[in-house]
């Protein structure tokens, strides 16, 4: 393994699990903002029992986010020194500000919900949740613009000047890096599929009180809030913001987009793939089924417009086809099975079906993991897809790592972070449970009252 690879199979490695707990923290801060407004707006004790209960596990995910994010940060001096001096000028001023203002803000926000809610007026703790919530959201809106200047250096944004005899790219706007249009759609899907995955844990949690018998009340009110709020995200992330954001990689990234749909000659009124195995070396998409013309309708608007393919982009500029096809209809189809399961979850919500119909509770439990794997599918396609540029047309990822840094020094602490990883996951889990089998003794202390119907 070069230093290259294996540079960027740790950067894949902490990133993507990194990637797993502010996908939960950045929808579950909004749900826990929903629940103390139905406590203020309801006077129901439940709904400021439960924000007590969420913000529990929040606090033990944004620990654990902290604490795997600190390492991803240092790999951008450790491996990634030569990216780290061509675009610090531009990247350094967006994860500043998610450092400063958004970092600082969530956690001390968390803070004062956590600790201050006898202290504060029922108005100024519903505002230390909103601010938790707002925090997280910031947050994981610079992130996005960094990524979004990487995927789509907009003109305008930057300049490129000489330093020391070395080229660098210098910020111009500010506005214009945090208004780049790949960001604003980018940013809107990603933020909704993490409420989308906040909600089918909410919802999945309530469904295993109600099979184990156990605070089934508060099991009601975990189900009501995570089946609604869960239908209406799934939908957000598919439509509008899914397929927006999918029109950008259309608009910026040609090769990303015939990777994604297996696309090898250019055509009119290109196909969508809805299954296929992409075969580069025959240059065609193997055992496909198709919807005639629907790429070309979704990506343009236009039933006959002309995508181009893959064997109109030089070899070297090529993405890993097969992991970016794959990937992205591995997102595709749970996002459509999210809807699918929401609305049937509501259906029998509405029919007053819901809290007895142990097949529903099961499926909800088992789908608690799936929203966490299209989101790192989703991450998969934005990042693969963008190969082999780090900085799109720009630089080349090859050209980002590290000169000094030796191939077995990455190799043996890639090893190294997948073990504590590992130790780490389980410490996370077992702290999980801990708290949703015995951390309900906060529900407990609030009176049990029943407002909702079914």
């Amino acid at each position: 393994m070069d230093a290259l690879t294996a540079g960027r199979a740790q950067f894949a490695l902490t990133v993507m699990f990194h990637y797993l707990f502010p996908a939960l923290t950045m929808g579950l801060g909004l749900l826990i903002v929903i629940l103390k407004t139905l406590h203020l707006r309801r006077k129901n004790p439940q709904y400021g029992a439960a924000a007590r209960f969420w913000a529990r596990i929040f606090a033990i995910t944004f620990a654990a986010g902290v604490v795997t994010g600190i390492p991803m940060e240092f790999q951008f001096g450790t491996n990634w020194s030569e990216f780290s001096r061509f675009s610090g000028g531009v990247v350094g001023h967006t994860l500043f500000m998610e450092g400063l203002f958004a970092f600082f803000a969530e956690s001390s926000f968390l803070g004062l919900f956590l600790f201050g809610e006898k202290r504060l007026s029922p108005n100024a703790h519903w505002f230390a949740a909103f601010m938790v919530a707002f925090g997280a959201i910031v947050s994981g809106f610079f992130i996005i613009a960094t990524d979004a200047w990487m995927q789509n250096p907009l003109p305008g944004s930057y300049r490129l000047e000489m330093v020391d005899g070395v080229q660098r790219a210098q910020l111009v706007s500010l506005w214009a890096l945090l208004n780049n249009p790949y960001a604003i759609w980018q940013f809107l899907h990603t933020i909704i599929a993490s409420f989308s995955t906040a909600s089918f844990v909410m919802a999945g949690v309530g469904a295993y009180y109600l099979l184990s018998h156990k605070h089934e009340e508060f099991g009601r009110l975990n189900l009501r809030v995570g089946v609604k709020t869960g239908l209406v995200f799934a939908v957000l992330t598919l439509l509008p913001t899914g397929s927006l954001n999918a029109e950008n990689v259309a608009r910026y990234q040609k090769p990303k987009l015939a990777a994604m749909e297996g696309i090898f000659e250019t055509q009119a009124g290109a196909p969508l793939s809805i299954v296929g195995v992409p075969d580069t070396q025959a240059g065609e998409l193997k055992f496909a089924i198709k919807i005639p013309k629907m790429l070309s309708l979704l990506a343009y608007r236009d039933p006959n417009s002309v995508v181009t393919g893959l064997n109109d982009v030089p070899p070297d500029q090529h993405p890993p086809v097969q992991l970016v096809f794959q990937a992205y209809h591995i997102m595709i189809g749970l996002g459509m099975t999210f809807i699918g399961v929401m609305a049937l979850a509501a259906f029998l919500l509405w029919r007053g079906l819901l809290y007895t119909f142990r097949p529903m509770l099961w499926l909800l439990i088992i789908c608690i993991p799936l929203p966490y794997i299209a989101t790192e599918m989703g991450w998969v396609v934005a990042e693969v897809g963008r190969q082999p540029w780090v900085v799109w047309g720009l630089m080349r990822t090859a050209e980002g790592v590290s000169g000094n840094v030796s191939s077995g020094a990455t190799t043996f602490t890639l090893f190294g972070f997948a073990a504590l990883y590992l130790v780490l996951f389980a410490l996370y889990l077992f702290l999980i449970f801990r708290t949703v089998s015995g951390g309900l003794g906060l529900v407990a202390e609030t009176p049990v009252v029943n407002t909702e119907g079914h």
